[in-house]
């Protein structure tokens, strides 16, 4: 069975369209019930994976952290194996409080895709945005990866796949 690493996790469950597997949750946040409560950025001792899934973090992390987060999945990751990460697409992002779409969490404006959404910002500070990306920065920061893909894909997603 496919071993995925479900890297900060939250409460989300993996996309529908993911295959049957066995799926380890890893979040910094303890209250989320991963299970690995660690630092995206420090994946510590934690076996290897046939693939890491990571949507809507790699964002959350200042722009000199990502590459250590994208080193930690490359390391956890077997020979073959992918690492699949979706970020905010800021490709065409105005920074405009014009609603872009409506997301399960309500109204999402260009000023959120860059800044992260405020109203969990109120909340949760660590739901801030640090860092953005386009196609080609996302493509960039895959680069230790021996096959890169993006995609832009609906509702300001980009999706980037690394093959280890």
């Amino acid at each position: 069975m496919i071993r995925v690493l479900h890297a900060g996790c939250g409460r989300e469950p993996l996309p529908e369209w993911f295959p049957s597997c066995q799926e380890v949750r890893l979040d910094a946040n303890p209250g989320c019930e991963p299970d690995i409560v660690a630092s995206v950025t420090d994946l510590g001792d934690i076996g290897e994976f046939d693939m890491v899934y990571c949507s809507h973090v790699l964002e959350h992390v200042y722009p000199h952290e990502v590459h250590k987060v994208i080193a930690e999945f490359h390391r956890v990751l077997k020979t073959g194996g992918k690492a699949i990460i979706i970020v905010p697409d800021l490709e065409d992002a105005e920074a405009t409080e014009e609603v872009l779409y409506v997301s399960p969490a309500g109204p999402i404006t260009g000023l959120d895709l860059m800044y992260g959404m405020r109203s969990m910002i109120e909340d949760n500070p660590y739901m801030a945005h640090h860092c953005g990306f386009v196609s080609k920065t996302l493509a960039d920061s895959l680069s230790v990866f021996s096959e890169v893909h993006t995609k832009r894909m609906m509702f300001n997603n980009l999706m980037g796949v690394g093959i280890k």
